[in-house]
């Protein structure tokens, strides 16, 4: 069982007394298995648990002892890391299921996070609890745009799956892209304007996995003529909490493989 920490060059949260926190530099809902590795981070202690969150997360199926590709998982922890939560990362194999984690999850599924000395598994769960135990920053979106681009990802899966053009699987996705283009235009930079929240952390880590896995097995990007979708993926894909989140374009290759191929 290893442990890393390093120090974030980009920590700019404080506490009352000026102090600075070493934050972890490391980095999915299916299944869940051996642990690989557990990761310490830290950004801000304020208002926040005295010890880290342990969340059980996927293990990159490419390389040791890194994050994999659950984009479920990384919903969990952009919210962690936008409220500057500290959170230990549990990396687990999903090709093999432990009693230990049978024992936390009879349904072997991650991310399953501890919150007050209870596994909760479920990231739409885990994301509100969360937000009611640690409101600040609030991250809530307002429930009259908690569905906007909600149907993005499973388009997404359907064109992706797809092996005829005739079945209009495409379309679908281009439709729900234009839409989300068009309220983006209107109501943007994100999905609750000025601010990013819940809603976009949870749909930022799908259109990851959009860009990169029809991007290997189809060919195929957002066009040129969504533009406020573009940007919109762009800010966010360059945010830290994003960055330091997230699979690898190979995981989510790798990922995505049986479902295009079988």
């Amino acid at each position: 069982m290893s442990t890393a920490t390093a120090m974030s060059s980009s920590l700019k949260h404080h506490l009352a007394l000026g102090l600075r926190f070493p934050q972890n530099d490391a980095l999915c809902r299916r299944y869940g298995a051996r642990i690989s590795t557990f990761r310490s981070f830290t950004v801000r202690m304020a208002a926040t648990p005295t010890t880290p969150l342990e969340v059980c997360v996927k293990v990159s199926v490419t390389t040791p002892n890194k994050l994999g590709d659950c984009p479920f998982c990384q919903r969990v922890l952009l919210t962690m890391e936008e409220k500057h939560l500290p959170y230990e990362m549990k990396l687990v194999d999903l090709a093999n299921k432990p009693e230990w984690f049978l024992q936390i999850n009879p349904e072997g599924k991650v991310p399953v996070a501890k919150l007050d000395d209870k596994w909760v598994p479920d990231s739409d769960i885990i994301t509100q609890s969360l937000e009611e135990k640690y409101p600040d920053p609030p991250l809530m979106t307002p429930p009259e745009k908690a569905s906007v681009g909600s149907k993005i990802f499973s388009t997404f899966i359907g064109f992706l799956r797809s092996k005829y053009p005739s079945y209009g699987t495409e379309q679908a996705m281009l439709n729900e892209l234009r839409s989300f283009n068009d309220y983006i235009k209107e109501n943007g930079p994100f999905i609750n304007g000025e601010k990013i929240s819940a809603a976009d952390l949870s749909l930022i880590p799908k259109l990851y996995h959009l860009e990169i896995a029809l991007g290997h097995y189809k060919k195929w990007s957002v066009p040129d003529t969504l533009p406020y979708v573009k940007s919109y993926m762009k800010t966010i894909f360059s945010m830290e909490s994003f960055m330091k989140t997230r699979a690898s374009p190979d995981d989510v290759i790798a990922g995505w493989r049986p479902k295009v191929m079988g």
